[in-house]
């Protein structure tokens, strides 16, 4: 089985023999997954009028347990993005009634962005329809060998997420 990237090495090794370009077997086919879910996930968000970014503030809400609420704080942490963005976001998702906001009680100073009944099922269905769709993507991949790669991506990823260095979006 032959995919776009054993092409692309294969031109790499005759015009530079000199370069080791191992590297690109994995992180070539790393890039290339990543524009494909992208494009599959922006499908599946649209389908359910959603933006990437609705997406993963709702997500992080949701996964919060109830009562779903999280403080803008704590809401851009987990997103990795700026207090500005995060209240564009918060505003725009409070004028959709995803999300609504509520003074803290242990704070007087601070909210809390609390996820809408709308906004719960607007996620779950989004969720779910990415994961049947996901699903999908796996189905000609045994078990054990999800597993495996999953363990691998993971070895390589984890040093990443723990240096302040790493990826950021």
């Amino acid at each position: 089985m032959c995919d776009e990237v054993d092409g692309l090495l294969e031109a790499w090794r005759s015009e530079r023999p000199d370069l080791d370009v191992t590297p690109l077997e994995v992180f070539s086919r790393v890039s290339r997954l990543a524009r494909h879910l992208d494009r599959a996930r922006r499908t599946v968000f649209t389908e359910h009028a959603l933006e990437p970014w609705e997406f993963d503030v709702l997500s992080e809400l949701r996964r919060s347990g109830p009562p779903y609420e999280l403080s803008p704080g704590r809401l851009l942490r987990a997103t990795l993005v700026t207090s500005g963005t995060m209240t564009n976001r918060v505003d725009r998702l409070a004028a959709a009634d995803l999300v609504r906001r509520r003074p803290d009680p242990a704070d007087k100073r601070g909210v809390l962005v609390r996820l809408t009944d709308k906004g719960a099922e607007r996620i779950d269905a989004a969720l779910e329809s990415l994961l049947s769709y996901e699903e999908t993507l796996l189905a000609p991949m045994p078990t054990d060998e999800r597993e495996q790669l999953a363990s691998l991506l993971r070895s390589l990823l984890a040093p990443l997420d723990r240096t302040p260095s790493g990826p950021q979006n």
